[in-house]
């Protein structure tokens, strides 16, 4: 028997990671993670230096959908192997400050860590504002899980928040580091109204350009925003006004309740099924 036959990954059924990561409402979280990352700087003049993302948007988000369900949902060999392929693709890369004009290397581990919490807070929110019961000790349980996922891209486990109270502490200090560029704005703006992939055919293009699926899109995006701390839809340019957060959560849970609807069958990556046949195998002898 293959020894991976057996190995539930990073995390496992009985994880808080794996309770919050069944959520399909997370799609929507990868969404806001986007906006909130924007601010940063020189986090976002890696992105616009390096990456193809405006060329092929939907190609980025399978690649990096693939990667988090592989560090979720993988054997541990799967999910290491995964992280070391990402690891050393950012090796190879810089980018220029667009302050100072400085070299950086996009593997710096403020930048990993900027990246990271974004990330992991925007999927926990996001699920507990949609619907998902998840006690404060689940949260912070959630957060201390996440630090496996850390590692993997070559940080320091005990230099990653890992609680709710840390991730608040975190995001007050790097407040003053945060700002609007030029870059975020384009991204923002990017994420707002992303080009259609191109593999579709014309006319379905253009009733998606100008039909209900292009505005249900933009009915998540603005939800995805809505669910940003206050702070970071000010630095966006809106107001941070208390009813915007509270429709977008009207809207994440009424998404949520929609996505339920559907079979979980069409849900589901393979990723999931597999580690979920795994589990199945290995209930009773546990």
């Amino acid at each position: 028997m293959d020894s991976d036959d057996d190995d539930l990954g990073l995390f496992g059924p009985g994880s808080v990671t794996w309770k919050v990561h069944e959520e399909p409402i997370l799609i929507v979280a990868g969404l806001r993670s986007l906006y909130l990352q924007a601010l940063h700087p020189r986090a976002m003049a890696g992105v616009a230096q390096n990456s193809n993302y405006q060329t092929d948007p939907w190609g980025r988000l399978v690649r990096t959908a693939t990667y988090v369900a592989t560090t979720i949902y993988g054997t541990t060999r799967q999910a290491e192997a995964a992280g070391r392929r990402l690891t050393a693709r950012h090796a190879r890369l810089s980018a220029t400050d667009p302050t100072t004009g400085e070299r950086f290397r996009i593997d710096e581990p403020d930048l990993l860590r900027w990246v990271h919490v974004t990330e992991v807070e925007s999927f926990v929110s996001t699920a507990r504002r949609a619907g998902l019961a998840l006690t404060t000790t689940e949260v912070d349980t959630y957060y201390t899980e996440q630090r496996r996922a850390a590692a993997l891209v070559g940080l320091d486990p005990s230099t990653v928040p890992g609680t709710a109270a840390e991730v608040a502490d975190y995001y007050r200090e790097i407040r003053g580091e945060l700002r609007m560029t030029r870059d975020a704005a384009e991204t923002a703006l990017f994420l707002t109204a992303p080009p259609l992939p191109w593999k579709l055919s014309l006319p379905v293009r253009l009733s998606l350009d100008f039909g209900p699926a292009r505005l249900a899109y933009f009915g998540v995006a603005g939800t995805a925003f809505g669910l940003l701390p206050a702070w970071a839809r000010r630095m966006h340019g809106t107001l941070g006004l208390p009813t915007t957060a509270l429709s977008a959560e009207l809207s994440i849970r009424t998404l949520r309740l929609a996505l339920a609807a559907v079979p979980r069958r069409y849900l589901e990556g393979p990723l999931y099924q597999a580690a979920k046949a795994r589990a199945a195998r290995l209930a009773p002898a546990s």
